[in-house]
Parts: structure tokens; C-alpha cells; sequence
């Protein structure tokens, strides 16, 4: 038979080797891989009856920030900003950011990426497939906002009808660039053009915000009360772009009139308490407008459109 008795002698000498067993298995747990950064590449809240999905389709970093936002100001000004924003001065972090709208009866998709690929890989994260995309909607015809409408010479979303703004096509239609040409006049029978105050679908409607591109439109959705705006550009960054509007930007195409539309749409976002999604904020991308002094103030959204009402 074991000898099971207990002795003084042997609980200490127990208990003094518990640390050392604990420390080895520790050392074997530090043995895990390095997974590198990440994040999901989607973000899915309601607005009334609709859902809102936004995806991630693209993330990189640029340099040399102030060749592209604050154009118009000095280095110190721009540092003085930056480190208030807790944000580095020397490189910046750039998001890709369709959004997608369920409204119960359409999938519509505003903007495409980079690349079909890309944003077709975050679709299916978010759960969906390109052929479920009942419309397109392009707010303006920079590359990353049509990027992902074909696939080589066939369309990305094969059952969908394209939406966009009838100035920034004209404008686009009588510049020689090779994105619009290759990924957007193909489309130009299946595309209808509106203007101001045009609905898309029920709920859905467009809104002028030219400037940064001749003809570019932000979208208002709105089901059961509830309003949100699907801001595209024209506020490039959270920081140096919506916090200081009349900083001049690289992208905008006629930067008075940006400058203009941002304090414009700024000022009804920050008056009227409505969440927006920006093309290139902070990824989810989905936040809120509050003035700020002269500017205004980028506070990202919490729960305030995950809670069940």
C-alpha cells in the first residue's frame, strides 16, 4: 500500500517547487507567436429599420503628412495641432471605408475600394456577397472610390444599378483619366445621374458637397427618425481636415469650395447632433461633430447606435 501521510518536511519542500513550475509554464505560454496588429474589418449598428455596415477595405500608412493637409499653414501650426491630438506630425494612418446600407428592401453599397478584391474580401466578413448588391452608389470618381467596380473587364457587383451625381460625371467625362475611363464609363448605361435633393432609394438622398471634387455628394439616410450622413470627403482627416476646415488639403480639386462645404456640412452636423460616416476617419469611421473654438471636434462614436430600442 502508498504511503499517503503528510509530512512538514514534505509540504515545504512542495511548496518551494510550486514557483518554479508556475515560472515554466509561463515560459511556455511566452512561446505563442507574435500575431501582429489587427482589427475587424467590419462594423455593423442600426438606424431605425436599417442596418449601416461599414467595411474595411483598405489601411496604410503615408508619410510626410503636412505635403497633403495643412497645405496652407506653417510647420508650428501644424505641429501645435498635432501633438494637442496626441498624433505625430511625421507620418499618418489613412482608412478605406464603404459603407454598406441594408434597408430592409435594397443593399445598397457606397463606394468601392482600391480594388475589387479588397473590399470584396471585407464584404464577405461583413457577411455578404458581391452578387447581393442591389445598388452602387459613387459619391465623387476618385481612384479609391471606384477601384473595386470592376474585376478585370467584368462588373464587381453583377445585379446592381450605379448611382452617382450628374456634375461629377460631366466634370469626370471631359478629364482624361484612365480610372474613370476603365472602371466607370463601362457602367454608363447601367448608371443613373442625380442632383441635389435626388433620392437614391426610400430613405436614401443625395446631397451636393462640391469642392473636393467638381460634383461631389454626401448622402443623408434617415428610416423611423433617425438620420445619419454618409460623408465620403469632405473631411479627409479627423484631425487636420475637420478640426481646422479652412486648412487647405492636397485631394480637393477647388480647395475654396471645399473649405466652404466642410464648414457648411460641419456646422449642420455639430447643430443637429447627426452621426456620420467619413470615407477616411478614423476606422469604424462612424462619429459625431461638436465646435470647437474657431473648428470642430471629431468624437468618435461609442454605443450610441448599437442599443436595442
Amino acid at each position: 500500500m502508498t504511503d499517503t501521510r503528510f509530512t512538514r518536511r514534505g509540504l515545504i519542500a512542495s511548496a518551494a517547487a510550486l514557483p518554479i513550475a508556475a515560472a515554466g509554464a509561463r515560459m511556455a505560454n511566452a512561446a505563442a507567436p507574435m500575431l501582429g496588429m489587427g482589427a475587424s474589418r467590419f462594423n455593423r449598428v442600426t438606424l431605425g429599420g436599417f442596418e449601416v455596415t461599414t467595411i474595411l477595405a483598405g489601411t496604410r500608412t503615408v508619410p510626410d503628412p503636412q505635403t497633403i493637409f495643412g497645405m496652407n499653414v506653417g510647420p508650428e501650426e501644424f505641429a501645435s495641432a498635432s501633438d494637442a491630438a496626441r498624433i505625430p506630425t511625421d507620418a499618418a494612418q489613412f482608412f478605406f471605408t464603404p459603407t454598406i446600407v441594408n434597408t430592409g428592401s435594397e443593399l445598397v453599397l457606397f463606394d468601392t475600394g482600391l480594388s475589387a478584391d479588397a473590399t470584396t474580401a471585407a464584404l464577405a466578413e461583413a457577411g455578404y456577397t458581391p452578387d447581393q448588391i442591389d445598388v452602387v452608389v459613387i459619391t465623387h470618381m476618385h481612384g479609391d472610390h471606384i477601384g473595386g467596380l470592376m474585376t478585370g473587364e467584368t462588373a464587381t457587383f453583377p445585379n446592381a444599378r450605379y448611382v452617382t451625381g450628374a456634375v461629377e460625371y460631366d466634370a469626370w467625362s471631359a478629364m482624361d483619366n484612365n480610372d474613370f475611363d476603365t472602371k466607370v464609363k463601362p457602367l454608363h448605361e447601367q448608371m443613373s445621374m442625380i442632383a441635389d435633393g435626388d433620392s437614391v432609394a426610400p430613405g436614401i438622398t443625395g446631397m451636393e458637397a462640391f469642392g473636393h471634387t467638381p460634383g461631389h455628394m454626401t448622402y443623408m439616410i434617415e428610416s423611423d427618425g433617425e438620420q445619419l450622413l454618409v460623408a465620403a470627403d469632405f473631411a479627409n482627416h479627423y484631425v487636420w481636415s475637420l478640426g481646422y476646415p479652412d486648412w487647405e488639403v492636397k485631394f480637393d480639386m477647388d480647395k475654396a469650395a471645399a473649405a466652404t462645404t466642410r464648414r457648411r456640412i460641419l456646422d449642420m452636423l455639430a447643430s443637429d447632433g447627426i452621426p456620420f460616416i467619413g470615407y477616411h476617419m478614423p476606422w469604424p469611421g462612424l462619429g459625431y461633430v461638436e465646435a470647437n473654438g474657431d473648428g470642430f471636434r471629431y468624437v468618435p462614436a461609442s454605443y450610441q447606435l448599437m442599443m436595442e430600442r
